[in-house]
């Protein structure tokens, strides 16, 4: 009898998913067909406040404020930097069938990419933090997102500072926080590593910010630079108090919006004081894998705007810590519950095919998906900040 009939249901399973190509395949099925469904549903609104922003801006038009609201038909707002309108364009130029199915897809791509080039993971642990975060990952792309490719660009900045590409890491940097703001609090991971590449990121950033900076001035004249900035600006203020979020603000039975700003600077500052504290270990890979998931559960839980698929780029900085804290025999009983409720409440519940909706609000109305996110962080950064567990510091 051969070898592979003697494999359960489950173990075959097992093998099948521990498989990166596999795994990538089947994603795209999934991301392609979804995609389709949504497109000919007519139900790809995101992706046209992108492609309408982008066409306006190389009309010479701000897409936001007044000349937004002007345009039919009426979509949402768009808040994204004049950077993005840049990127976009193939995209929102391409016939009309195809630029969905391209966005979707590149950004799949991308994501996946980031996930299976992390250094140190074993594949087996990148596979399991794909799957871990799919479910999410799925919801956000039925919506268009850019939040996949703003989660990849983190993992690649990551990814070219263990590598010693600095440069590369300063450009991702540049990239996601001119086209998405909270992308420049990946500034905070260059603390992490030896001061003796700092000199670089200052070379290497000010001619590409500068570069950046000037997008505007591909469709409008230079004069008007600074006026569609503010325009951009005026636009994220405004934002923040059009609808409910999934943040730390919005959790029951707190009300923390009256003095979010102060909140969400105070816990910065003590992140800053965190990193500066623990200098003497930027030569330990597991504290920078924590500083990265610390980093990337900030930019989401003190948000001014998350929503519930917003979190898919927390989850996968997690999964990197969950799996070196396994890896090196750290994971406590209190870890394991967290991570299995994390799948079972954040991920799993919001997707209607898997879990009635009534459920979901039940679960979501309470915020618990909230609290949920907030242990995870304060452990997180209890790890990583506060006390290294002793196991951690062997982590290759």
């Amino acid at each position: 009898m051969a070898e592979g009939s003697k494999l359960s249901f489950w173990q075959k399973v097992v093998k099948f998913t521990s498989n990166p190509r596999n795994l990538f395949v089947l994603g795209f099925v999934i991301i392609f067909v979804l995609t389709l469904l949504e497109f000919t549903r007519d139900r790809h609104g995101n992706f046209k406040i992108f492609a309408q922003a982008t066409q306006m801006f190389w009309q010479g038009v701000a897409p936001y404020g007044d000349n937004w609201n002007a345009m039919e038909p009426k979509l949402d707002y768009f808040l994204y930097g004049p950077l993005f309108n840049l990127i976009f364009a193939p995209f929102a130029f391409a016939p009309q069938w195809l630029g969905p199915m391209m966005w979707n897809l590149a950004s799949y791509v991308l994501w996946f990419t980031a996930i299976f080039t992390l250094p140190r993971f074993t594949v087996e642990e990148k596979c399991r933090s794909f799957m871990f975060t799919f479910l999410l990952l799925a919801t956000t792309q039925l919506s268009f997102q850019y939040n996949v490719a703003v989660g990849a660009m983190f993992l690649l900045t990551y990814n070219a500072l263990e590598r010693g590409k600095t440069f590369w890491a300063v450009v991702l940097i540049l990239i996601s926080g001119f086209t998405k703001i909270y992308g420049f609090f990946a500034i905070g991971l260059l603390l992490c590593y030896p001061a003796k590449q700092w000199w670089r990121y200052v070379v290497y950033a000010l001619p590409v910010a500068l570069l950046f900076l000037l997008a505007p001035a591909a469709s409008v004249p230079f004069s008007e630079v600074p006026a569609y900035y503010d325009e951009w600006v005026t636009a994220l203020l405004s934002h923040k108090d059009t609808r409910t979020w999934v943040t730390i603000f919005y959790m029951k039975p707190f009300d923390l919006k009256s003095c979010q700003m102060y909140i969400q600077a105070g816990v910065l500052a003590a992140l800053f004081a965190g990193i500066l504290s623990n200098m003497r270990y930027r030569n330990v890979p597991f504290y920078r894998i924590g500083a990265f998931a610390v980093l990337v559960g900030y930019v989401i839980l003190f948000s001014n705007s998350s929503e519930r698929h917003t979190y898919v780029i927390s989850l996968i900085g997690y999964m990197m810590w969950y799996w070196a804290m396994h890896r090196a025999g750290a994971v406590t009983l209190f870890d394991k519950v967290l991570f299995w409720l994390l799948f079972a409440i954040v991920v799993v519940m919001p997707v209607d095919v898997l879990c009635p909706p009534k459920l979901m609000h039940l679960f979501f109305d309470a915020t618990v998906n909230l609290w949920l996110l907030v242990a995870m962080w304060i452990r997180v950064c209890y790890t990583t900040f506060v006390k290294i567990p002793e196991r951690c510091l062997q982590f290759k």
